[in-house]
């Protein structure tokens, strides 16, 4: 390549080496803090929602706000020209916008919407955080390809730190204890989570854009929490509570459209591998709200396990980048 030529644009696969081997700036750390602080309130704030209120209303009034303020979004990208929905088999593309909301912005939360009732906040984020592990897991399955023996030791290092958590609260307990019952519902919660990343993942190969997409999910997973919730015989009606409303639109705005366009644009900075680090970190932060707003006592165990769930969790980042 001589001096005089001009560069040609550089190859997906090069430009992807580029965007993940570069140093981060200020901005960069910026959106980390901002996403890591997200993500770990969200869990304390989401307690706060179980109580008088019917989870699926409370999920279904979540939504609501967060899908209005993402087509807001949408809007403003069309008014910009940024690429809408491309033409096509709008069936097939609705009926995996409805799965994404299902998975993701109903079933997922309501689960740990539950699980909050018998586990502490900073306990929830540590399962949470497990989800890149069952991720690629299930890439794994549903490809029919092995996995990297990285993925494999991460996923046996991250179950055995769970283990180890969760121990000092098991022991001595019977199978019907609520600990137990907890960690069910975070298991199936972020199996949920996982699904419904397999169908965002087929969307993005489809060259479906993220915002739109995640903008229909959010609207159909409304409306499923709002069905669900008048088919369970509950009003759609909220109380009118200061900490109630505050954690609401905290959950709304700050966890599910802030933190996602911090996500999103640390992507696009730094790459997915990278930008999934977030997940090592938001648990320990959680885990301190937990020490502050509900007296965790970070037993010895215990934080050997988060140790082990942390490690695991950057062997299969690791993997993936």
């Amino acid at each position: 390549m001589t001096a005089s030529a001009p560069q040609p644009a550089a190859a997906p696969m090069d430009s992807q080496r580029q965007t993940q081997s570069r140093g981060l700036g200020f901005g960069d750390w910026l959106l980390y803090v901002v996403l890591v602080f997200s993500w770990s309130a969200s869990w304390y704030a989401l307690s706060l929602q179980v109580g008088e209120v019917a989870v699926p209303t409370s999920l279904f009034w979540r939504f609501v706000i967060a899908a209005s303020v993402m087509w807001a979004w949408v809007a403003l990208r069309k008014a910009r020209g940024k690429q809408g929905l491309p033409e096509g088999d709008k069936r097939s593309l609705h009926l995996a916008f409805a799965g994404m909301g299902v998975f993701i912005f109903s079933l997922n939360f309501a689960l740990y919407y539950w699980a909050s009732a018998y586990l502490i906040s900073g306990l929830l984020s540590v399962m949470f955080s497990l989800a890149s592990v069952f991720s690629l897991v299930l890439t794994a399955l549903f490809t029919s390809t092995k996995p990297p023996l990285a993925v494999i030791l991460g996923a046996l290092i991250g179950v055995a730190g769970i283990a180890l958590m969760f121990a000092p609260e098991i022991a001595g307990q019977d199978w019907a204890s609520g600990t137990l019952i907890g960690l069910a519902l975070c298991t199936g919660g972020t199996l949920s989570f996982c699904l419904g990343s397999q169908i965002s993942a087929w969307l993005q190969r489809q060259s479906i854009p993220v915002i739109p997409a995640s903008a229909w999910g959010m609207t159909y997973g409304a409306a499923f929490s709002g069905l669900t919730s008048l088919a369970g015989g509950h009003s759609l009606a909220i109380i009118w509570d200061p900490i109630y409303l505050g954690s609401l639109f905290f959950l709304a705005i700050v966890s599910s459209v802030i933190a996602f366009w911090s996500y999103l644009t640390l992507v696009g900075r730094i790459g997915a591998g990278r930008a999934g680090y977030a997940t090592v970190v938001f648990p320990v932060l959680a885990l301190c709200i937990s020490a502050v707003m509900e007296g965790y006592g970070f037993p010895p165990l215990a934080m050997v396990g988060l140790a082990l769930v942390l490690a695991g969790n950057v062997l299969v980042l690791w993997a993936r980048r």
